[in-house]
C-alpha cells in the first residue's frame, strides 16, 4: 500500500497495515507504528477512533508520554481543541518537577518527570501513548498525574496488549484503541498477519526471525 494513499472504504483500523515489523532483532520493540503518522489520512482516522469514547467526558488536558506519546498525543489534543501536557524522560526539563520510577517494556529501570506548575487538584485528564505493552510506562505515569491530584479520566494508545499490566489498565481505566476486536489476538501473539505483505531482504529476514 501507497504509503500517502487511502482506500475508498476507510473502515476502523484500515491504517494499521501501514505498522512495519521489527527487521532488527530483539532489543528493538516488535513493530513499528509510527509509519501511519506520514499518511494524514490514516493519523486523522487513528485519532479519532482514539476520541470516539470520551466525547461526553470533560477533560481539561491532554498528556502524552515521552517520546512516541508525543506525536499522538499533541495530535488528539489539537484535534479535541485542548492543551497538550509532555510527560518527560527524567532529566530534560529545566524547571520544578515530580518524578516517579518505572520498568519499560524492555525490563529496564528509568524514570520519568511532569512539571509541577500545570497540573492541579480536580483536572481531568486523558492519557496518550503510542503503545502499550507491559503497561508499566502508562501505570507510572498515572501514579504521577494522581500523586499530583489530578484525575485520569481515561486512557488512549493504539494498542494495549493483554498483558498483566495492560489488562489492569483496562480493568482500571477507561480506556480506547485502535484494534478491532478480531485482531488482538495477532497484537497479543506479536504479529500480525499484514507483516506478510512486507517485502524483507535476506539480513532483514534473518533478523526478523529472531524477535
Amino acid at each position: 500500500m501507497d504509503v500517502l494513499a487511502a482506500p475508498a472504504d476507510r473502515h476502523k483500523g484500515w491504517y494499521l497495515s501501514l505498522m512495519a515489523p521489527n527487521t532488527k532483532g530483539p532489543s528493538f520493540a516488535w513493530l513499528d507504528p509510527s509509519k501511519l503518522y506520514c499518511n494524514s489520512q490514516a493519523l486523522a482516522d487513528c485519532v479519532k477512533d482514539l476520541l470516539s469514547p470520551f466525547h461526553s467526558d470533560t477533560i481539561d488536558l491532554v498528556a502524552g508520554i515521552d517520546a512516541m506519546g508525543f506525536i499522538l498525543g499533541a495530535s488528539v489534543a489539537a484535534t479535541f481543541g485542548k492543551g497538550f501536557l509532555a510527560i518527560r524522560k527524567a532529566g530534560h526539563l529545566c524547571v520544578a518537577t515530580q518524578n516517579q520510577n518505572y520498568t519499560d517494556y524492555t525490563g529496564r529501570e528509568k524514570t520519568m518527570d511532569v512539571r509541577l506548575d500545570v497540573l492541579k487538584p480536580g483536572m481531568r485528564l486523558l492519557l496518550v501513548d503510542q503503545w502499550i505493552e507491559t503497561g508499566g510506562t502508562m501505570t507510572a505515569a498515572i501514579q504521577l498525574v494522581e500523586r499530583l491530584g489530578a484525575t485520569v479520566v481515561g486512557v488512549a494508545a493504539v494498542a494495549i496488549e493483554n498483558t498483566e499490566g495492560g489488562k489492569w489498565i483496562k480493568e482500571n481505566y477507561k480506556c480506547s484503541h485502535c484494534i478491532p476486536e478480531e485482531l488482538q489476538s495477532q497484537i497479543d501473539q506479536k504479529h500480525l498477519d499484514s507483516f506478510n505483505s512486507f517485502n524483507f531482504s535476506e539480513e532483514e529476514k534473518g533478523n526478523s526471525a529472531i524477535c
